[in-house]
């Protein structure tokens, strides 16, 4: 999987940032709206919004003597193709996932996971 869906879905696993990119989908703001709304100080927003960046989710404009935060909807709507297409892709197909694929492929021989799922049902009855 590419480098930058790690990016964006670590940068995405963040409350405050996901609140971020909430509030920038209504409109474009700066750090010190965003601030006022998320009721957080203006360096703590500031460090949110450059993991944001990073990511490339959100683009930033200079607006007169302001920096106006917006979202990259190009950058969100290439990272959702992209992981709707890992979904989708062949487990044995993915570079890196080689090891996994023939683990799946040989789970149903797996005699640890027969004796798990045995015991399992035993302790059901």
């Amino acid at each position: 999987m590419d480098k930058g869906i790690y990016q964006a879905f670590k940068a995405l696993g963040e409350p405050t940032r996901l609140k971020i990119i909430k509030m920038l989908s209504y409109q474009g703001m700066c750090v010190c709206e965003l601030s006022e709304v998320l009721d957080m100080l203006q360096p703590r927003v500031s460090q949110h919004l450059k993991i944001l960046k990073d990511a490339e989710l959100v683009a930033e404009n200079k607006e007169g003597n302001f920096v106006c935060y917006t979202l990259n909807r190009d950058q969100l709507d290439q990272l959702w193709h992209d992981f709707n297409f890992f979904l989708n892709a062949e487990v044995s197909r993915l570079p890196g996932y080689e090891k996994e694929s023939d683990r799946l492929n040989n789970l149903s021989c797996n005699e640890k996971v027969k004796e798990i799922k045995e015991k399992l049902k035993s302790e059901s009855r």
